[in-house]
Formats: structure tokens, sequence, C-alpha cells
């Protein structure tokens, strides 16, 4: 992800929709990730299925990740 952010200033989408496991870790660079967009003040999102979006949830971090449903929300969200 470092290699990505630091080449261009685009938004981040990071879509989880297929993943059917995240653990402490995944979390973990998510957070970073989110971490480092908000410090550049680039947009920043999650896509995720029930079973992501579970877990988010649990550590209450769907506001921080900027959690959303499906792939087409996150890209319009940024294109406005």
């Amino acid at each position: 992800m470092e290699d990505v952010l630091s080449t261009n200033n685009s938004p981040v989408v990071i879509d989880l929709s297929k993943v059917d496991f995240l653990d402490s870790s995944g979390l973990g660079a998510l957070v970073q990730t989110a971490k480092q967009c908000n410090s550049k003040k680039r947009a920043f999102q999650v896509v995720g299925n029930a079973r992501v979006v579970q877990t988010v949830k649990l550590v209450r971090l769907e506001e921080f990740l900027h959690l959303v449903k499906d792939l087409p929300t996150a890209l319009s969200q940024l294109a406005v």
C-alpha cells in the first residue's frame, strides 16, 4: 500500500467484498492505510461483505474506515 500511496494522489477504495475472513492484522493494515490517507487529505473507503462488516462493526471502526456496502456506492460517493 505504501508504494501505491506514494506514487499518486488518487482516492483509495479497498474492495473486500470477496474476503471471507478479516483478522486483527487485516484491521491493523486498514487502520494504518486510513491514517495515511487522512493525513494527506485523501479520500478512503472500504467495501465489505456481511462478514467483513460484522468484524469492522464489532471493533467500531465503520466510520473511521468509511465502510460502504458495495463498489458502485463507493465510486459514486467519490465522484461527488
